[in-house]
């Protein structure tokens, strides 16, 4: 009895940790987005800076994710392709701004 009490609990906490990290990746995408309207606000002119701290606070929380072992298949497909986006976003800001005569931090 006490073994099979156990195994519901282990079983328990791993759907909480899919659950949390399905919630992870579902932030992520909107942070992505997020920043990529952001980053539109400024090369249309109504901003003044770049919005760099939030791309970099973007960049940590990927790289984060990303050592996450824990990740079933499902999971590693969908950051895949969200780091795929967010790096293109990011080249195609990088030369954007490069165009403009900025220089990246």
């Amino acid at each position: 009895m006490r073994q099979t009490n156990n195994l519901y609990r282990q079983t328990s906490t791993r759907l909480e940790e899919t659950a949390n990290f399905e919630k992870q990746i579902a932030r992520l995408d909107d942070d992505i987005r997020k920043l990529r309207i952001d980053f539109d606000i400024y090369f249309n002119g109504s901003t003044k800076r770049p919005p760099l701290e939030a791309r970099a606070r973007l960049e940590s929380q990927i790289k984060r994710m990303l050592d996450n072992r824990s990740m079933n298949f499902s999971q590693r497909y969908q950051m895949n392709m969200l780091v795929s986006r967010f790096t293109s976003y990011r080249e195609l800001w990088r030369r954007t701004l490069k165009k403009r005569g900025e220089e990246l931090i």
